[in-house]
């Protein structure tokens, strides 16, 4: 992987503040006494650090005390709203998107596709593939609604969102949903309006949201609702950011609906009705309504254009009504002007109802700019809410956001990374580069600055190398790097070749890896690393069984010898027993055994004189002798080994019987024997662990046999 750039002046990708960091002092608990002699740290697993403490060793104590002491501690630079095992839940979720996206990326590069078809199609799949995404940061964001079954609950207290699925489905909103790029403003509004505000947007500012919440909360307290001030500011506050459901929730908890004030209160109930009904009347520039959604869905601009001009008039004649003198309750009167005045557009109204600039940012484009189009008028007008309601610390969704207005690919990329890690940035860049053609030129060149290596790559390889750190994730981490091929399979070989191969799962994991990148010669070498751990540290089948499966035909001809070896030195005890399965499991194949076709067949030997001994029957004894003569006829059989064989078969030579052997068998293993006293005389032979009289044993039994079988022939 490149280094880090020399100049992170003018050469930064992503503009770095030059005021240095304040330092965080984090206290470490180590439950040592004092004095502390040296202190060590180094890298753990993920993103921990592992911390060694070493005491000063005293002289004069006597007591026993504990010398060190390791410590880990965790680095982050998040809220924690996401533990590790829900962050390795959504890295494994999210591989299967992502690899997916890049194989039809892959395919569409084909030269038989189409390019007016791929563009056509390629939205789709990125939409497919945000949504993947999105379905594993949580259920879907159940929007600040009001709860049927109780007429006084205002809103419901549903679960609250992470910053990080706030974050995704705006980048979805603006980059990879191309069908909602003619009603951008519509589907800001239902962003704010499923975000909880008090947490993603700033803890020490008050918004409509944190007013709804105080207001549920004094309801209960509240006899008549019309006359509290309060009351008509969350009115008002509500409907400015288009929360029309709870705006006429609220409306219909007014006192002149009771049954008792219906005849009294009539022209006051007729208004409170008509700004009700004109507020379920609002048009709404976007393809369908929700389910219990209020408002006129209006799918084409023409549509829209003409349905707002006509819901205009409706409240312009309304705020023009003779009802407004008759209407005796002036906090109603007020409270509904003020509403109208909302609606109408009117900026000051606007500015009164609302807290955050975000908030006054969607009054806006409800009321004033509703044909809002293009990201770059909606930045201007963003910047001039941001102007008139300044905060001193803003959110890191307003950094992300006011990024994406400002159409600048880099603010984007660094907001990613600096409030939501390199998983947001490696699956974030699919969006951007799908959003226009400016940033996707921009994530795949590769600047010489950088290593001649594109942004969207650098970052797959950043994120790759975090999965690689973690024992629990690295199995997922050949996804990315093999996304890479130029950097990334050279990095997945390193990773491959660096997972341990004593574990046997572990290790079949390993291997099917290179088998779906059909990476076979790393297979092979890491079969070979697993046979050659496995026989150093006593586990000979394992270790043979891994050498055969990596056709390592050099150190399996060298087991056969050392097998060979050791077992012509005890061939005749039961030492041998203990070799039966290896040997089977080495095989008798000369090409890749050795010599080890001759210990198969004494095996089969070895098992016919058992049988011998247990059935003591003339056949099993006869079957036993040919073995025997096949044994000693074959030039496979060292010559180390025909005076164990010979010993092992005295019983056979011994037959009380009749002879088992005849005349012209007889001769060959004395001429063998003969062979062998001969042989025994040179300097490099190797004598067999038999007791001393074997020899003479051997010589007696053959000679009784011939002469027996002279006799009787």
């Amino acid at each position: 992987m490149p280094g880090r750039v020399s100049d992170p002046g003018e050469t930064s990708i992503v503009p770095v503040s030059p005021k240095p960091l304040e330092p965080v002092n984090v206290p470490i608990r180590h439950g040592l006494t004092p004095p502390i002699s040296r202190v060590a740290i180094s890298w753990s697993n993920g993103n921990s650090l592992r911390v060694s403490f070493f005491r000063q060793p005293s002289s004069t104590s006597n007591t026993e005390e504990v010398g060190g002491k390791v410590v880990e501690v965790k680095l982050s630079d998040g809220d924690g709203e996401i533990d590790d095992a829900k962050w390795r839940r959504i890295a494994y979720g999210s591989a299967t998107p992502f690899a997916l996206l890049q194989n039809r990326k892959n395919l569409s590069q084909l030269p038989m596709a189409s390019s007016q078809h791929h563009r056509f199609e390629w939205w789709e799949h990125v939409m497919e593939f945000s949504r993947g995404i999105n379905s594993l940061l949580g259920d879907p964001l159940a929007s600040v609604d009001s709860i049927i079954e109780d007429p006084r609950m205002v809103v419901e207290k549903v679960e609250k969102p992470t910053n990080l699925k706030a974050a995704w489905e705006l980048m979805e909103i603006f980059y990879a949903d191309k069908r909602s790029q003619a009603w951008l403003p519509e589907r800001l509004v239902d962003w704010l309006t499923v975000i909880d505000y008090d947490i993603l947007l700033s803890g020490s500012c008050e918004t409509v949201h944190s007013k709804l919440l105080d207001f549920q909360t004094d309801l209960d307290n509240i006899q008549v609702v019309e006359d509290s001030p309060k009351y008509w500011e969350v009115i008002s506050s509500a409907l400015a950011v288009g929360w029309l459901e709870i705006v006429v929730k609220l409306l219909h908890l007014h006192g002149s609906y009771q049954l008792d004030q219906l005849g009294n209160r009539e022209t006051e109930n007729g208004l409170v009705e008509a700004i009700a009904v004109l507020i379920s009347k609002m048009p709404r520039l976007r393809p369908e309504m929700l389910a219990g959604k209020l408002g006129e869905c209006c799918q084409t601009k023409p549509d829209f254009a003409k349905a707002w001009e006509r819901w205009r008039a409706q409240l312009t004649k309304l705020d023009c009504s003779a009802y407004w003198v008759q209407c005796d309750h002036r906090q109603t009167r007020e409270g509904l002007r003020h509403m109208l005045q909302i609606m109408l557009g009117n900026a000051n109204s606007l500015n009164d109802a609302t807290c955050h600039w975000i908030e006054l940012y969607v009054s806006h484009l409800l009321y004033i700019r509703p044909f809002t189009a293009g990201l770059e008028s909606m930045n201007s007008l963003a910047q001039k809410c941001i102007d008139m309601k300044p905060i001193s610390s803003p959110h890191k969704l307003m950094g992300l956001l006011t990024g994406i207005l400002s159409e600048s690919t880099e603010v984007v990329l660094g907001e990613c990374s600096r409030a939501f890690g390199p998983w947001m940035v490696c699956h974030a860049i699919e969006l951007l580069s799908a959003g226009s053609n400016q940033a996707e030129v921009l994530l795949h060149e590769e600047p010489y600055n950088l290593g001649g290596i594109s942004i969207e790559v650098l970052q797959r390889l950043a994120y790759a190398q975090v999965l690689s750190s973690h024992e629990l994730t690295w199995q997922i981490a050949p996804i990315y790097l093999a996304s890479c091929m130029k950097q990334g399979m050279g990095l997945l070989e390193i990773l491959l070749y660096k997972q341990p191969v004593q574990h046997k799962q572990l290790l079949l994991k390993n291997i099917e890896i290179c088998r779906l990148y059909e990476l076979d010669s790393i297979s092979s070498n890491i079969m070979k690393v697993a046979g050659v751990h496995h026989w150093k540290h006593g586990r000979k089948g394992p270790g043979v069984f891994w050498l055969q499966q990596a056709c390592d035909e050099v150190r399996l001809n060298r087991i056969s010898q050392h097998l060979f070896d050791f077992v012509g030195k005890s061939i005749s005890d039961e030492s041998f027993k203990q070799w039966d399965r290896l040997i089977e499991l080495l095989g008798s194949e000369t090409r890749i055994a050795g010599g080890l076709e001759f210990l198969h067949k004494y095996r089969d030997f070895k098992r016919s004189l058992q049988h011998v001994i247990d059935a003591k029957t003339p056949d099993a004894a006869r079957q036993a002798v040919e073995s025997l003569i096949l044994l000693m006829k074959n030039p496979s059989t060292p010559q180390r080994f025909w005076l164990p064989l010979l010993h092992d078969s005295l019983k056979l030579l011994n037959w009380e019987e009749r002879p088992l052997l005849n005349v012209s068998q007889t001769t060959l293993l004395l001429n063998k024997l003969q062979e062998l006293s001969m042989a025994r005389l040179r300097p490099d032979f190797v004598e067999s662990d038999l007791p001393p009289q074997a020899l003479s044993a051997v010589r007696l039994a053959l000679a009784m046999n011939l002469g027996r079988a002279i006799l009787e022939e």
